[in-house]
């Protein structure tokens, strides 16, 4: 019997590690931890860094997205020489 619940307990502290998953990309996406922690805890954590990989990024501002697509441009102009 201890058995069991001593593996209950560890699995729910499995799962409570891996929702700081998700959270973790969505605070460095600009989006509430909180939230996304909420959502991995009760939803599911894989759901919930399905969905923080298909999020937008809003901490990139305009000036970035120029800078990675002109280092891309560049990348691509030096790979066919």
């Amino acid at each position: 019997m201890f058995g069991n619940v001593f593996i209950g307990i560890m699995g729910l502290f499995l799962w409570v590690f891996l929702a700081l998953w998700p959270a973790m990309i969505a605070r460095r996406k600009g989006y509430s931890f909180v939230l996304f922690f909420i959502l991995a805890i009760f939803i599911s954590w894989p759901i919930a860094l399905i969905i923080t990989f298909f999020i937008k990024d809003k901490t990139q501002t305009a000036q970035s997205r120029a800078d990675d697509k002109a280092v891309d441009a560049k990348l691509r102009r030096e790979e066919k020489l």
